[in-house]
């Protein structure tokens, strides 16, 4: 057959399958212990108060889940939700949320992922899967359009992240959500593996690993995804991908880049991690950046899909084809651990992929290490500045073995069993990402409240602070507020479900903001907020979420729904025992000053905590109010 009949025949053969106009609304739930499963369907009220992706799977919990249950327990649920966005060909719509009770921290966990399972699974026509229960051997659920399989997966354990989806066959329409050995020997910051993409934080594998489950196999295809009010969605979709190729940082610096883009900001900025957070710069640096990465391991495109902002890399190291390490690897198992060996970093990073294993906890607790090495409260020959030993030490910590059985909990535990718990760079049991708060006060206001830990994308204000330089770093005016409105938006964009990156254009694109130029939005930022955030133009957002689902949203509304979010998902925490004493820093962040900066400036928390606490109407102790709770519609239980 020629090439043009082939083609013909493929387009015909796709104009005959089935249609989902706007979602399916069905949910699966899966039993593991009696292995079993039903069908959910989600009610119009429930999707416009929680949008879907994030939203949609922390209230499908919240019903079902009782507080207090253990995290490697049966009772867990982990819930894998696509957003409306997957399969309908939006901008950067290729991701899905990951939920579940974190084993890391104790406490409720979400991670977004760009991997192909949410694609799979989303046109085989499910909006979600929910999963209890534990096998009582190992196994794998086979997904298709009529519903769940339970596979035999004692082939398959002890294989690593990228060997079980390669088992698991080559299908064009397939996509998988596996674990790594870290997984199965439930290491407490194991990942979730779809592709070369991580559902990466709080320890998702680790539970996926106790309830003897290697992998979730999706086969879609079996239907095609299209909105409600297709006129409408195409005009969003064309303006949407003219800003997204207009804005700068997602056209040309995480386009041609990536995220290691952010490397000559941070480091200029003094905010990136040096030597367990010690210092925030470095004259080697550069080799860390995008451009370096670029110029010296031919890199190209290596990205979710589908997406048109293209991060993702990959490249030449050793003459082998690896991922390059993403931003927040190169800062905490580079810089942190004052190693500048892009090779080395890039090797390691493959390693904690096929292992299945957070960079992000990796790297912080490699770093603790070195540093109680050095004050002699254990014993290790790790070092900074020194690559020796780390490879093994990663192994060490997936297959629990030695000390590395230990680092596998964590450097909160480490640091309460050894001491050094002002040097365990984490909050409530998550290690911090690689942007140093005494540079950036928003993001230490951001890390001490951010709900699952010391996350950076709860509200992503180092971008205001230190790369668009709208907002001034060393000051606290307004930073409540900002946290905030940035806590509530990325909630949404987190249950649409599409990448952070759109807000770069999607708001910095609007000729409103573009033509009045940055020393325009400086004085509107900094000091009349109140009017920044009511102009702050999000429309591209909510007016696809309409345009698929066919149900109106408006601007408020939209905004409301993640404040609700936000709001659930902090109540359900202080259900786990969180409190205004859990809302803090590491101690070195709070008493010590970094060496790049001569004031010895620290982050003046406390201050900025008192007021986020007052416009958030949580009480003094930092649970939510009977008020707001009501305001936003939350059953309290």
């Amino acid at each position: 057959m020629s090439e043009t009949k082939e083609n013909e025949a493929t387009k015909s053969k796709e104009k005959n399958i089935p249609e989902i106009v706007g979602s399916s609304n069905k949910v699966l739930e899966v039993d593991l212990t009696n292995r079993t499963f039903t069908v959910y369907q989600v009610t119009d009220e429930e999707r416009k108060m929680y949008l879907g992706g994030k939203g949609l799977g922390l209230k499908l919990i919240y019903d079902r889940m009782p507080a207090k249950i253990d995290p490697l327990g049966s009772e867990n649920i982990i819930a894998f939700m696509p957003g409306v966005l997957m399969g309908t060909g939006a901008a950067c719509s290729g991701r899905f949320s990951g939920l579940t009770k974190s084993p890391l921290t104790g406490i409720m966990d979400h991670a977004s992922c760009g991997g192909p399972f949410g694609m799979a699974l989303k046109t085989a026509g499910w909006d979600g899967i929910l999963i209890k229960g534990k096998s009582d051997a190992p196994i794998y659920l086979a997904v298709t359009s009529s519903g769940v399989e339970f596979k035999d997966a004692s082939h398959l354990w002890g294989k690593d992240a990228f060997e079980t989806q390669d088992l698991l066959g080559k299908n064009k329409n397939a996509g998988a959500a596996v674990i790594g050995q870290a997984g199965e020997n439930k290491v407490l910051f194991a990942n979730i593996v779809s592709g070369r993409r991580f559902l990466g934080r709080g320890g998702m594998g680790a539970v996926m690993g106790a309830k003897n489950l290697k992998a979730i196999y999706a086969i879609g295809g079996a239907y095609k995804i299209v909105a409600k009010d297709k006129e409408k969605f195409d005009k969003v979709k064309k303006l949407a991908t003219k800003r997204i190729n207009a804005n700068a940082v997602t056209s040309n610096a995480l386009r041609r880049f990536g995220t290691n883009n952010l490397v000559n900001y941070t480091n200029l900025a003094g905010i990136m991690p040096v030597r367990n957070f010690t210092s925030g710069s470095s004259d080697n640096a550069y080799k860390l950046t995008g451009e370096y990465f670029s110029e010296n391991f031919n890199t190209k495109h290596h990205t979710c899909k589908p997406c048109t902002i293209l991060c993702g890399k990959s490249g030449k190291f050793n003459g082998k084809e690896l991922a390059v390490p993403e931003y927040e690897t190169v800062g905490v198992m580079g810089s942190n651990l004052e190693v500048f060996d892009p090779v080395k970093i890039a090797e390691w990073n493959d390693l904690c992929g096929k292992f299945g294993m957070d960079t992000i906890s990796m790297g912080g607790t490699l770093a603790w290490v070195m540093e109680a090495g050095e004050k002699g409260m254990i014993k290790t020959d790790l070092k900074f500045g020194s690559p020796e030993g780390v490879a093994q030490a990663i192994e060490d910590t997936a297959y629990a073995r030695g000390l590395g059985q230990e680092m596998g909990k964590g450097s909160r535990a480490l640091s309460k069993k050894y001491g050094g718990e002002d040097f365990a760079i984490q909050v409530k049991g998550m290690e911090m990402a690689a942007y140093d708060p005494r540079g950036s006060y928003g993001v230490g206001l951001n890390y001490a409240v951010a709900n699952r830990g010391a996350c950076h994308l709860s509200s992503t204000v180092m971008a205001q602070e230190n790369f668009v330089h709208v907002l001034d770093p060393y000051s606290t005016i307004g930073k409540h507020v900002w946290v905030k409105f940035f806590e509530d938006f990325n909630c949404t964009v987190n249950s649409l479900h599409t990448c952070v990156f759109t807000s770069f254009a999607y708001i910095l694109e609007n000729p409103l903001t573009k033509y009045n130029g940055l020393f325009y939005l400086k004085i509107v930022m900094g000091l009349l907020y109140p009017v920044a955030i009511k102009i702050a133009d999000i429309s591209i957002y909510h007016k696809f979420w309409s345009s698929i689902t066919g149900l109106k949203m408006s601007r408020s509304e939209f905004l409301k729904a993640g404040e609700r979010i936000h709001i659930l998902e902090r109540y359900m925490n202080t259900r786990e025992g969180i409190t205004v004493k859990d809302d803090t820093l590491p101690g070195r962040l709070l008493k010590e000053g970094r060496k790049n900066d001569p004031k010895g400036r620290v982050v003046p928390l406390e201050e900025m905590r008192k007021k986020y606490y007052r416009i958030r109407s949580y009480d003094d102790n930092g649970k939510p109010t009977e008020k707001i709770m009501k305001k936003l519609s939350i059953e309290v239980r």
